[in-house]
């Protein structure tokens, strides 16, 4: 399958999530959770706050564990590994948080070298500086190398966030409301931005959010998601294709009020 210039391998899953649940105490969160994630696929989780779509990507991770159900990535049962093979499978995962969570005492090469430093040390000075220099090209911000994070905008901060994440060449992306907070034009670039980074490093992506132009913009597949279950699954036309109820109402909020 061949999508916006890249190939999806439709044959091959890198995430595989079957009947899934977690609840905190009487609170409800996921009821029932199944979704594939293809090699080289941009899959859009989309749907209201609280709906349950952080919990779901943090158990993606292992940050949290189900009450049932599987959640399979790369081969590995996440709930099923130990330490050492879990922190082994989060290096092939990369988590862009909402937040950007930069360290602000760092500069933004400092930021980008922390990750190399901490896992890859047979790394050379040099190497590190080219590494960083091209995720820096890659995102658009070379100049932004010697910078504080204080110093940069909002759009920047996400933009560099997405670089330390990509900076150890992550199978899978996982973002989380990447342009919650942003003005259309800078959601616009950041949207642009996911869609590059899925063409030049190959990667296999799940993005978070309620953002509607976004999700049309991003996703290759789209999966609604309200009261802890997903109600509709496909492209972005399929899903929003229905003129009542509350898919009609949801995209109504979004692009007509």
């Amino acid at each position: 399958m061949k999508t916006n210039g890249h190939q999806i391998d439709m044959n091959e899953t890198v995430i595989s999530i079957r009947n899934l649940y977690k609840s905190f105490g009487q609170k409800h969160v996921l009821q029932g959770i199944d979704l594939d994630l293809h090699k080289g696929e941009n899959v859009v989780v989309l749907g209201r706050s609280g709906t349950g779509k952080s919990v779901l990507i943090k158990i993606i991770i292992g940050l949290l564990k189900p009450d049932a159900g599987t959640v399979n990535v790369l081969g590995e049962e996440v709930d099923q590994l130990k330490d050492a093979a879990l922190r082994a499978l989060r290096l092939k995962v990369g988590f862009s948080f909402q937040s950007s969570a930069l360290y602000d005492s760092m500069t933004v090469g400092e930021n980008l070298a922390f990750p190399l430093k901490r896992n890859q040390r047979d790394m050379t000075k040099d190497q590190i500086r080219k590494t960083i220099d091209i995720v820096l090209e890659a995102i658009g911000l070379p100049e932004t190398i010697n910078q504080m994070p204080s110093e940069l905008s909002g759009g920047q901060k996400k933009r560099i966030g997405i670089g330390r994440t990509l900076i150890l060449r992550p199978e899978i992306m996982l973002y989380d409301e990447p342009t919650a907070g942003l003005d259309p034009i800078t959601s616009m670039e950041l949207n642009k931005l996911i869609i590059a980074v899925q063409e030049r490093f190959n990667t296999s992506s799940i993005i978070i959010t309620h953002d509607l132009t976004c999700a049309k913009e991003v996703g290759d597949r789209v999966a609604v998601m309200d009261e802890g279950k997903f109600i509709r699954q496909g492209s972005f036309e399929e899903v929003f294709n229905e003129k009542e109820g509350l898919i009609k109402s949801f995209y109504d909020y979004n692009f007509i009020q």
